[in-house]
């Protein structure tokens, strides 16, 4: 069973405006991100949905396809149904426009969980952290699962945290500890839907608890869904601003 691909891209990014236009080794970020995922195995075509011209005319000059969508989005899952609802696929799966390094061995992960599993509405991966600088770091969202792999919770804190090992550390505020438990992972942001559930999750109403973290998969927890989490060994690099682009670049090279 394969997916089709559907890669989200602004211009107007409010902390780096034009990155899915930025150059890496000669070509723009969306064509490096495209390009991985037509290696991907479980995909069978690959939509750029974006609300600006200069977007879909990059992407229609090296050979791929660009759908114009509505500019007033809020959310990337609300473009990303705009389209869907316009396909027969049963299959989605989102991979960000600022995912020039992504692995295609990520997506073919994520399709394979809705495949192995008819009733299954959503999948997306963690890696484990290896550093307790992530495990404190805001920037980065954890995830913690049940013992079949479905997600308990998303959090930009903490989770799970280690009261015996953490405990004195954080009520003394020095430093940081040393001990990372294998249960603490960093969630990778890829996705893969059913159609019907994605449409669904567009037009369900915002929840408290997505509110507080702002993290718009806590929305599916909250209304009773499943998410199914896999283990993956790969990393990728999401291009937020000009310091990840350069970094981004010094891979290229």
């Amino acid at each position: 069973m394969q997916a089709v691909a559907i890669i989200p891209a602004r211009y107007a990014s409010s902390r780096f405006p034009g990155k899915a236009l930025a150059d890496i080794a000669g070509k723009p970020m969306i064509q490096h991100t495209y390009e991985r995922v037509q290696q991907a195995a479980r995909v069978s075509r690959i939509l750029v949905a974006t609300d600006d011209d200069r977007i879909a005319q990059a992407v229609e000059r090296f050979g791929g396809v660009a759908v114009m969508t509505s500019p007033d989005h809020a959310t990337g899952t609300d473009r990303l149904a705009e389209v869907a609802a316009t396909l027969a696929d049963e299959l989605i799966v989102n991979v960000q426009g600022d995912e020039p390094l992504i692995h295609p061995e990520m997506i073919d992960t994520v399709v394979r969980l809705l495949a192995e599993e008819p009733a299954l509405p959503m999948s997306t991966l963690r890696i484990r952290i290896e550093t307790p600088d992530d495990i404190f770091n805001p920037a980065i969202t954890k995830v913690v699962t049940d013992l079949n792999g479905y997600a308990l919770y998303f959090s930009k804190g903490p989770i799970p945290f280690c009261r015996n090992e953490w405990g004195d550390f954080v009520r003394r505020g020095e430093g940081l500890p040393d001990f990372v438990p294998p249960q603490v992972a960093c969630h990778v942001g890829l996705y893969a839907y059913r159609r019907d559930f994605l449409l669904r999750y567009a037009s369900l109403p915002p929840t408290p608890l997505e509110q507080l973290e702002q993290l718009e998969q806590l929305r599916v927890l909250e209304h009773g869904y499943r998410i199914k989490v896999a283990d993956t060994a790969h990393t990728s690099i999401g291009v937020d601003t000009p310091e990840d682009l350069e970094k981004a670049r010094q891979l290229f090279r």
